[in-house]
């Protein structure tokens, strides 16, 4: 009977010219503010000097929310962007948290356990309130994780300092596969959800004339090729 009244209300809203009701509008995702940088947050940019979420070629954020830490990725990638918790700067043994383009246009938040050079998919996934976006090339996301979790091998304590490993690349129908570059940067030292800084580490096309050394050495190469060999 409550059925029949149900169907017989919604013809005559239809028949009465009322619109049907529509469910509500899906919230944007909020774009990643970086004037909070070394202030509310630790940020760390990898790309061209100056760069924000959406210019650096990687990006990732990290806040203290009560019992959580809340993570903000993004990479100029149509594929996936990654973060992970290594005891050192090496690939091997190491809780990482993806963020992946599938097909259907959708970014999911998946938990990996790095074994050896091979990233293997975790079904127990600490992560929640997850949301990304995939615009203008890149991927883009933010999530939650506890600070605190039960002790085992594939999922950290963030509570404790760990190296962190920055990786993006190409996914093939929601599959990670091998990152964009060879050499994926790593923070300097241990990272600490309890220190917010500021980093900035220059993509490889900015290297080449940030070392004394470098440039001490077109210094000497072009006297020598001014001056001429003996």
């Amino acid at each position: 009977f409550l059925i029949l009244v149900f169907y017989l209300v919604i013809i005559y809203s239809y028949c009465a010219g009322y619109p049907f009701p529509t469910a509500p509008p899906v919230d944007p995702f909020a774009k990643i503010r970086v004037d909070d940088c070394g202030k509310t947050k630790g940020c760390f940019r990898y790309g061209k000097p100056g760069c924000n979420a959406e210019t650096c070629d990687y990006f990732l954020s990290y806040r203290r929310i009560g019992a959580d830490v809340e993570f903000e990725l993004s990479a100029d990638t149509d594929g996936w962007v990654a973060v992970g918790f290594s005891s050192d700067k090496k690939m091997g043994g190491d809780d990482v948290m993806a963020c992946v383009h599938d097909d259907n246009g959708r970014v999911r938040i998946q938990h990996f356990y790095n074994v050896g050079q091979w990233a293997k998919e975790i079904q127990r996934n600490p992560a929640r309130d997850e949301e990304g976006v995939f615009e203008n090339n890149r991927v883009t996301c933010r999530f939650k994780r506890p600070v605190y979790v039960p002790r085992e091998e594939t999922i950290v304590d963030l509570h404790l300092s760990w190296y962190y490993l920055f990786a993006w690349g190409p996914a093939i129908q929601g599959s990670i596969t091998r990152h964009d570059i060879d050499s994926p940067p790593v923070s300097e030292r241990v990272v600490s959800i309890y220190k917010y800084e500021d980093i900035f580490m220059p993509s490889a096309a900015y290297q080449t004339f940030s070392s004394p050394f470098c440039l001490l050495l077109i210094v000497a190469l072009t006297f020598y090729l001014l001056m001429g060999t003996p």
